[in-house]
């Protein structure tokens, strides 16, 4: 299984990704963690695909609103990528846009063959966790229900065992925000949560069983 999870895309070492990697293929970049924007959300497909082409690689969007209770139709896209991108965006619409699509059981089935990479910033890295309690303080779960129309999913993919705070003390981020990451890591440490805070330049990599 690989794995490079970071707070913002690349973190400050592109390298690590190219070298769980290897050559450059195609990559299937899935943006649903930005279903819920008015706005916005194709400017940011191409704000990550644009850099990813830049690498070398063949990125394209991956919508998985076109898998929608079609989940071998799904694994057949990803079979032929060499690596998934996961952008940030909202936790939970991202996390039930996987339920619907069926990309919740394919993915974890494919990364344990080692089929492809799976690289996740933000929400894409949050939702590898085994749950999602706690990030209701950073994404609001109340806009699951208008983008995907299905209840709330807490539980993360758990392919990772240990909770993510993103962003943690970061600089670019105003003053509540940063408040509010500090909480997040609080309650996971009272509570006794696994859990890793990662700065925009950090990334967690996992290359091999996990």
């Amino acid at each position: 299984m690989r794995l490079f999870l970071s707070s913002y895309r690349f973190g400050a070492d592109p390298d690590r990704l190219l070298r769980l990697l290897g050559e450059p293929g195609p990559v299937a970049v899935i943006a649903n963690a930005a279903d819920a924007w008015e706005v916005g959300r194709d400017s940011a497909v191409v704000s990550d695909v644009t850099p990813l082409r830049r690498m070398g690689f063949d990125a394209r969007e991956l919508d998985l609103r076109e898998f929608i209770g079609d989940p071998e139709s799904l694994r057949a896209e990803l079979t032929k990528q060499s690596m998934v991108w996961v952008r940030g965006g909202n936790t939970f619409v991202l996390r039930a846009q996987f339920a619907r699509s069926g990309a919740d059981v394919v993915l974890p089935e494919l990364l344990r063959a080692d089929a492809l990479v799976y690289a996740g910033y933000s929400a894409g890295a949050c939702v590898m966790s085994p749950s999602l309690r706690g990030l209701e303080l950073l994404d609001d779960p109340a806009e699951v229900g208008p983008a995907c129309g299905t209840p709330v999913i807490w539980e993360g993919l758990g392919l990772i065992d240990q909770a993510i705070v993103p962003h943690f003390r970061s600089p670019g981020y105003g003053s509540e925000e940063t408040a509010l990451l500090e909480e997040v890591a609080e309650r996971y440490r009272l509570a006794g949560i696994p859990y890793r805070t990662l700065t925009d330049d950090d990334a967690m990599v996992v290359d091999g069983r996990i």
